[in-house]
């Protein structure tokens, strides 16, 4: 089965929900299990539980058959999602247009100047989906 990776912010922002309906819609499409990601920074003191989380996206979107909720805890958010896109094994990753920057920071410690579709694509075999918010 085909699987979706999409890392939101809690609580959701409206970049976040317009990701997570572009990654809803493209789970309900390719018929795909729908991963809902959020990072807890070690740092951050704030501790989102799986359950808020998912009390959250079925208060935006109504219950969703195919998704599963994850919570990660990390010092660094791109790792934490690139480690759990890796994990997962996802075959397409939703991103937000405004996470692409970052991204693209923490890619550049990684190799040269690297484009993050590219690189993603390359490195974890998937395909990248960013969304303007």
């Amino acid at each position: 089965m085909t699987q979706v990776v999409v890392p939101v912010r809690y609580p959701l922002s409206g970049h976040s929900r317009s990701t997570l309906a572009e990654a809803i819609d493209i789970a309900a499409t390719e018929d795909a299990a729908l991963t809902v990601l959020h990072v807890n920074l070690y740092q951050g003191g704030t501790n989102v539980t799986r359950r808020e989380l998912k009390a959250a996206v079925e208060r935006e979107f109504g219950r969703l058959s195919n998704a599963r909720y994850t919570v990660r805890k990390g010092f660094l958010v791109e790792k934490t999602i690139l480690e759990e896109i890796a994990a997962e094994e996802a075959d397409i990753v939703v991103i937000g247009k405004k996470q692409v920057s970052r991204w693209r920071r923490m890619v550049r410690r990684l190799v040269d100047d690297p484009d993050v579709e590219d690189y993603l694509q390359n490195e974890l075999d998937c395909d990248v989906i960013t969304v303007d918010g």
